[in-house]
């Protein structure tokens, strides 16, 4: 196991993954309408076994079993403890349909061949190795099997990302400048550089659909306020803010602040995603 990825194992099963359950509900009606894209582009089938890869808390996986019931299965995979005890909870009523793995996807063991669909939601951007795991995942896929994900494009396409950082970094001390391809929600936006990954991991027939549609949003006086929340909840600049001192970390909001108020159109404001839905066959 590298570095990168015992890191990402950590956090998830540390911090992160505890503040993800914590907004779980929030978060999926924030990633609802990319999710509900990437499983129109999979078109999910009864009957068919589904692998959810970077399933969370398992409202995607839900939305799986739903679509390939009655005889269909679905497996959410996970590397993150407190999430996965989340999706199983709310999987109780769905029986056998579905089941969970603690696992690293681009390492479990899966059986050859085994399933008709691989799916994500924002799960894939994570690998350290994606070419291996890619290849290591198409083989878990039957010969007529598919790939269907959505990952986000480029920061500057994604408002609710880069105008919340872009104002705090003015007020906070310089931060490392990241490595443009390294694991994380963005390693995945060079559309070239995710498929000749796919390519070289064995898919064909790749194709990508930008979707866009609203992250962010407030309305009414408080609109600013509504959104503000939203940051400071979950995401980078929450990791970023709980690491500074209270009164930087104040300076910093008040920097946001001031840049969603010239975002606010009459009464709303909205800070849009941009994502890439991903298609493949095996």
């Amino acid at each position: 196991m590298t570095v990168a990825n015992a890191e990402q194992i950590d956090e998830w099963n540390g911090n992160s993954g505890a503040r993800w359950v914590e907004h779980q509900e929030w978060l999926d009606q924030r990633l609802a309408a990319f999710g509900a894209a990437a499983l129109a582009a999979a078109a999910p089938r009864t009957g068919e076994i589904v692998l959810d890869i970077g399933c969370g808390a398992g409202a995607t996986t839900l939305d799986l079993v739903r679509a390939v019931a009655p005889s269909g299965r679905v497996t959410g995979v996970d590397i993150s403890e407190p999430l996965l005890g989340r999706a199983r909870e709310r999987a109780e009523a769905a029986g056998p349909a579905v089941d969970f793995i603690a696992a690293d996807a681009s390492r479990h063991d899966f059986a050859a061949g085994s399933f008709d669909l691989l799916f994500s939601r924002f799960g894939v951007m994570f690998f350290d190795d994606p070419v291996g795991a890619f290849r290591h995942l198409h083989g878990a896929l039957k010969p007529t099997g598919r790939l269907a994900f959505v990952a986000w494009r480029v920061v500057a396409e994604n408002d609710w990302f880069r105008l919340p950082l872009k104002a705090a970094s003015a007020v906070l001390p310089p931060q490392p400048r990241p490595e443009p391809f390294a694991p994380g929600p963005f390693a995945f936006a060079d559309r070239a550089r995710v498929a000749a990954i796919l390519a070289e991991a064995g898919f064909r027939e790749t194709g990508f659909t930008p979707f866009d549609a609203p992250m962010l949003a407030g309305a009414g006086d408080d609109a600013v306020d509504a959104v503000m929340r939203q940051i400071l909840r979950v995401g980078p600049v929450a990791r970023l803010l709980a690491a500074e001192p209270d009164a930087t970390a104040r300076r910093a909001e008040d920097a946001i602040r001031t840049a969603l108020e010239a975002q606010r159109e009459g009464d709303r404001l909205v800070l849009s995603g941009g994502a890439w839905i991903v298609t493949a066959r095996a």
